[in-house]
């Protein structure tokens, strides 16, 4: 799927997390966007992989944020 250069590896593979892919359809409104390897990412951090497999959010303990002063 994807047109860039260079382009993205497969969703699922290893080095996919170490490249970024190109978004080629933001719903911010809908609180996704679908990247051009296939994969659909929410805003919580969750993302669907072309294959069907779900990844869960990345949340953040609380103990971890950084307050603003």
């Amino acid at each position: 799927m994807c047109t860039h250069r260079p382009s993205c590896p497969a969703a699922g593979s290893p080095a996919a997390r170490s490249v970024t892919a190109h978004v080629v359809a933001a719903h911010p409104e809908q609180g996704w966007n679908l990247l051009c390897d296939g994969t659909i990412v929410f805003d919580d951090t969750g993302e669907l992989r072309p294959d069907g497999r779900v990844v869960a959010p990345h949340r953040v303990s609380a103990g971890r944020l950084a307050m603003a002063a």
